[in-house]
């Protein structure tokens, strides 16, 4: 998640996250205002921090991709007029869908090019601040009637993801794509690791095999175990997601300061960035996730094609082609806490005997 691990891929809220310091949306009105048409639209919150830092990420790394989660529409699309919790109201699902053109084209005039959106974090959570409930039935409207229509009209390439959520209810995004509208929008479904098993992600890739998966949040509690949390992130995520389909790995969230801020009134307090930074200082060790990410984003790159590697019980691993070198890259965990164990990687017709400490993760390439 530095310049040197190769991170390919990050995740921006949509207005604000329960990890900004106050609550915001790009259309903040006064109470019983509405803006239909989305004159009064502005990325103001985002033009402090957010923008320039997107702007010195691109500088780096121009062909990195972005996706864009909301956490919540404006209040005054909602039914209970709070950040937290409540649903969007049918009457302003056409202006919801413009707040979402509206921000991918603001963010292209800096120079900031959006790749996908999902349409809702963590839509069945809405305890959180800011958060919002969006049943599956209602999820599938707002594409079929309001969201994917807008995206037509205005020329929007913008992928749209479904669901965000936890892996226990895999019959969400079901529920959606089986809506052949709403389907027609549709590049694929989001998941995390709260709950359930890293499996759904396959349940619904056999209903759909046309539709795209991606592992988008995992977080990390303060203050972190190195060993514990690589072994169970690796395994799970950059092993399990990748074997189940996901095409990306994304943990939660990238930096924090030392108190664990920023975050609203009722959102995470124990997240963990990938880096602390004090003030203008980045601080040493770097936390558990940012090893989590460099052991799979330094060197399994961008349009690399998850090949085949035996499965062996306490050795979860899985390996790649990159597509710029056709070199091959095994990810392998000992999950084996007790003692080291050896192991044979066979690659290119040559075979390399390897070996592994208890607790460890080890990256090869052949």
């Amino acid at each position: 998640m530095a310049g040197c691990n190769s991170v390919s891929y990050l995740r921006l809220s949509i207005g604000a996250s329960d990890l900004d310091e106050v609550v915001f949306s790009y259309n903040d009105l006064p109470s019983g205002e509405i803006d239909l048409n989305m004159t009064r639209f502005d990325l103001g919150h985002d033009r402090l921090h957010v923008i320039p830092i997107l702007k010195e990420i691109l500088a780096i790394n121009p062909n990195i991709k972005l996706m864009g989660s909301p956490w919540s529409p404006p209040i005054w699309m909602k039914t209970n007029k709070n950040s937290i919790g409540g649903s969007l109201l049918s009457e302003y699902y056409d202006a919801y869908a413009l707040y979402f053109v509206r921000y991918i084209q603001e963010m292209k005039k800096e120079g900031i090019t959006i790749d996908a959106i999902t349409v809702q974090n963590e839509p069945l959570h809405p305890g959180n601040n800011p958060s919002l409930l969006m049943l599956d039935f209602f999820q599938a409207l707002f594409i079929k009637q309001s969201l994917g229509p807008a995206f037509r009209k205005h020329s929007i390439n913008t992928k749209i993801i479904i669901y965000d959520h936890n892996a226990d209810r895999p019959d969400y995004p079901i529920t959606v794509l089986k809506d052949p509208e709403a389907r027609q929008y549709i590049d694929g479904s989001a998941f995390h690791l709260y709950g359930g098993t890293i499996d759904a992600l396959s349940f619904v890739h056999d209903q759909y095999p046309d539709k795209n998966l991606y592992f988008t949040e995992q977080w990390v509690g303060s203050p972190g175990n190195l060993k514990g949390d690589l072994v169970w992130h690796v395994k799970n995520l950059i092993v399990g997601a990748t074997r189940n389909w996901a095409r990306n790995v994304l943990e939660w969230n990238l930096a924090a300061d030392p108190n664990l801020q920023p975050h609203t009134p009722g959102g995470c307090t124990l997240c963990l960035g990938a880096l602390t930074i004090d003030k203008n200082q980045v601080l040493s060790p770097r936390n558990p996730a940012y090893y989590i990410i460099a052991h799979a984003a330094k060197f399994v790159r961008p349009n690399s094609i998850r090949i085949g590697s035996n499965i062996v019980s306490s050795l979860p691993n899985v390996a790649f082609q990159r597509q710029d070198d056709k070199r091959e890259v095994l990810i392998v965990v000992n999950e084996n806490d007790s003692g080291k164990q050896t192991f044979q990687i066979q690659c290119n017709g040559k075979v390399y005997n390897a070996s592994l400490n208890g607790g460890s993760v080890g990256t090869y390439i052949c």
